[in-house]
């Protein structure tokens, strides 16, 4: 234990010493506080009211002067009533006086409504906001004009009241968005961190100091204090990042905003904690598979062909998970959250969304744990027959082999 432990500093050193390291680390920080600060940065070159101007344009006065009433409806727009031709409007975006505009007409009975911006490619059709409110206000304008009693306008006037229910006995309960950020932070957490174990191995073994430490200790205690040295930077690493993005956005963005888009009413301590333990579990798998691919090679332009075959699995394993959160109650997403390439992204999510029983989680857990002790054996033993290899990187027949070989 002592060794490992030894080991395990020497890693952890080594990992926060490398320029590399800190240099990413800053700028992913700097990135964070910058893209929690881009509504900021807009207000700030546009001026406080960053509403794009809409002019609306109603010649014929078809809407008998009441178009003042879109001004109150909230629309996301700076809602401006004028008069002006087509062309005049085409002159005023281009010179960016406004966004786009509404022109008004009437042709025979037929009430034509045109809508006006510089470039329609990004549009499949005109805003349904502005659709119904002018909608809303054109019908309303004509009720007024039939004199109707407020009990004949209620008898008119629809009171439905819409619910959204599934036949599936299971129900899940959680924002998506919320489930798709935390897949993608543990993904890329486990990924990178797992990776810098391939890379460590690979980078000491160019440099020969793989031979002071083979003679100082054994392989398997190289294996199993790297993969925790390096996995303790990158869970810290992690929890820096999370704490930045947190804090930057509880301080830049609008907090009615922030709570539409991050409902976190469902994140527990329980959640939090079971994060960590398949944080923790998927990152040992990976960084295993990684020790072992890493061993193989002896320069480091080799790696990342080395780590190919690995890479495909932690990209198939997190778009499976991240996938399946459509269709949260299928038996896709449970078999996600079972299968051990997978269930380190999955998991997490089908907690978070009241899915998991506890028998769900611990038969998962416990799948992990046996794949990873698996996994650590084959990786292990390879490690060792290969890690004072420095010729040319091996292949699948020749690994084989070497697992074989007493």
């Amino acid at each position: 234990m002592r060794d490992i432990i030894t080991v395990m500093r020497f890693t952890i050193k080594e990992m926060v010493k490398r320029k590399s390291f800190v240099i990413s680390t800053f700028i992913i920080l700097l990135l964070i506080v910058v893209g929690f600060n881009v509504p900021n940065i807009i207000k700030s070159v546009k001026g406080e009211d960053t509403k794009d101007k809409l002019l609306v344009v109603d010649g014929e006065d078809i809407f008998e002067g009441n178009l003042e009433a879109l001004k109150q409806a909230n629309l996301g727009y700076e809602i401006e009533i004028g008069k002006a031709s087509f062309e005049e409007v085409k002159e005023k975006i281009e010179k960016e006086e406004i966004k786009s505009a509404i022109i008004i007409e009437k042709q025979d009975n037929t009430i034509k409504v045109k809508y006006i911006v510089e470039n329609s490619s990004m549009m499949r059709d005109v805003p349904e906001t502005l659709v119904n409110a002018m909608n809303g206000l054109y019908s309303e304008i004509q009720i007024n004009k039939l004199g109707l009693t407020q009990e004949q306008l209620q008898s008119i006037t629809p009171n439905f009241e819409f619910s959204l229910e599934q036949t599936e006995e299971e129900k899940a309960s959680g924002n998506i968005l919320v489930m798709m950020l935390m897949s993608l932070v543990l993904f890329y957490a486990i990924y990178f961190c797992a990776y810098q174990v391939s890379s460590s191995i690979t980078t000491e073994k160019t440099s020969k100091i793989m031979e002071t430490l083979v003679t100082s200790t054994n392989p398997r205690t190289i294996v199993l204090g790297k993969t925790i040295g390096i996995g303790v930077v990158g869970l810290l690493q992690m929890v820096v990042l999370v704490l930045t993005a947190f804090i930057s956005a509880k301080l830049f963005l609008d907090s009615e905003l922030l709570n539409l888009a991050l409902d976190v009413s469902n994140i527990t301590p329980y959640l939090g904690m079971m994060a960590i333990v398949y944080f923790l579990l998927g990152y040992f798998e990976y960084s295993l598979l990684y020790a072992l691919t890493g061993s193989t090679v002896s320069k480091p332009e080799d790696i990342q062909s080395a780590n190919g075959p690995v890479a495909i699995l932690a990209v198939i394993g997190f778009y499976l998970s991240y996938f399946t959160m459509m269709n949260p109650t299928s038996e896709l997403n449970l078999f996600a959250s079972l299968f051990p390439i997978s269930s380190p992204f999955c998991m997490p999510f089908r907690i978070l969304m009241g899915l998991a029983t506890p028998t769900d989680v611990a038969i998962s857990v416990m799948i992990l744990i046996v794949t990873i002790l698996v996994i650590a054996k084959v990786a292990i033993k390879i490690y060792s027959n290969a890690i004072l290899n420095y010729g040319t990187k091996m292949s699948l027949k020749d690994i084989v082999k070497m697992y074989k070989d007493k």
